[in-house]
């Protein structure tokens, strides 16, 4: 047996119809695909959301730098 023979690679085509991940578990003789075959609502699309902070919350934020601050701070790092 050579070399050659043992290196035998092809491409598999992907088991997708479309874009969407869920399609990929409506078949259950396929088995689960990960969380979303097991448990439709664990999809990370059904999260909470947005998350919209209070004014009191948005006050407690720290300030952004400026973009010399971060100039200076990439500098630092890069030293």
């Amino acid at each position: 047996m050579s070399n050659e023979e043992d290196k035998q690679f092809s491409i598999q085509p992907h088991p997708a119809k479309t874009n969407n991940p869920a399609d990929l578990g409506q078949d259950p003789s396929q088995g689960s695909s990960g969380l979303v075959g097991s448990n439709p609502n664990a999809m990370a699309s059904t999260g909470p959301g947005i998350q919209v902070l209070t004014d009191e919350q948005a006050r407690g934020l720290e300030k952004p730098k400026s973009r010399e601050e971060l100039q200076a701070a990439a500098a630092k790092l890069n030293e």
